[in-house]
């Protein structure tokens, strides 16, 4: 209760600020309390994806985006009734649904009486890897999970094509803190570290929390901390975007290539059991493998979305050296 409390009055507070750069710190109080309260009811999954996005990238992008549009809101001309009346009536509907939702945590919620219960008896035996969660988004919505790569794709392609459209009207953004010499300092020390954790998270998503969506995350975040604090120009040397979006292509390829291969092997399209003669090593090899690809969709993608909102247009002078 005392993080719901905390949830909703952090969401009051966003609501009532002017000053953007206000709302983008306390969004990212929001999202790491949001995080703990997963933690609580023991989705860790769900907690690491909101806490390496909600507190992580997401805060990032933000801040680069406040370059552009600037760091306050502009105060309305009027205030439209109509619309106040809309939001009012549709909260109400959504507060109203809830009162047919079953008690949290109930035994006899509909979600615990079909497939959920086959996942957890059966998970171990056909999947053979500890973390349920990876065999629920890998192997059992595989389907669901190559759709969600797609739109992480195709919206990072989207962002691109609008804000390059835009870039002649936007002028040039300065997106580093060089100023900063402690940070860059201790930045030396850490971003090598979130790399590398990027990649345990990734490769270890079978036996723990983690997997690509994560791991993706967290590896765009240490990239785009280093071109926050040592420039833009330094960064495009060292992953052009042009390289990054042919890897976000790649990963959604690689995802669906082990599709194929599935077919080809003559099972159904991501059966991972006949790419193997053994099938738990067959689905496992296939899990790791599409997990991979995930992993280098989300990255690319957030990395070009921040080359997209930092307009890509920042001097040498602009940025020191590493």
């Amino acid at each position: 209760m005392a993080l719901l409390f905390l949830l909703a009055i952090t969401a009051l507070a966003i609501a009532r600020l002017r000053d953007l750069f206000a709302v983008v710190m306390l969004a990212g109080i929001y999202g790491l309390l949001s995080a703990s309260f997963f933690v609580a009811v023991d989705a860790v999954d769900v907690a690491f994806t909101e806490a390496a996005v909600g507190a992580g990238v997401f805060p990032l992008l933000m801040l680069t985006a406040l370059a552009l549009v600037g760091r306050h809101e502009q105060t309305a001309s009027r205030r439209p009734l109509l619309s106040f009346l809309l939001v009012s009536v549709t909260g109400a509907m959504l507060v109203l649904g809830t009162l047919d939702m079953p008690a949290f945590g109930s035994a006899d919620a509909p979600a615990h009486q079909h497939v959920a219960v086959r996942y957890i008896e059966t998970s171990p035996a056909e999947i053979g890897i500890p973390n349920m969660v990876t065999s629920v988004l890998a192997d059992y919505r595989a389907y669901d999970t190559l759709g969600e790569v797609v739109v992480i794709f195709t919206a990072a392609m989207g962002v691109l094509g609008l804000l390059s459209a835009a870039s002649s009207n936007t002028g040039t953004v300065q997106a580093t803190m060089h100023e900063h010499r402690v940070l860059r300092v201790v930045s030396k020390m850490l971003i090598p570290l979130i790399l590398l954790f990027a990649l345990y998270v990734q490769f270890h998503g079978e036996y723990g929390p983690g997997g690509g969506f994560q791991a993706g995350v967290i590896f765009a975040a240490g990239i785009i901390l280093y071109a926050m604090l040592f420039g833009l120009s330094n960064t495009r040397k060292i992953i052009r975007p042009e390289l990054l979006q042919v890897l976000a292509a790649c990963g959604v390829l690689l995802y669906g290539s082990v599709g194929v291969v599935s077919l080809l092997s003559g099972g159904n399209f991501l059966d991972y059991s006949h790419l193997l003669a053994d099938p738990l090593a067959g689905r496992h090899m296939g899990i790791i493998v599409i997990e991979l690809g995930v992993g280098i969709t989300v990255a690319a993608a957030m990395i070009l979305i921040f080359y997209a909102f930092a307009n890509m247009t920042v001097t040498d002078e602009d940025s020191p050296p590493c």
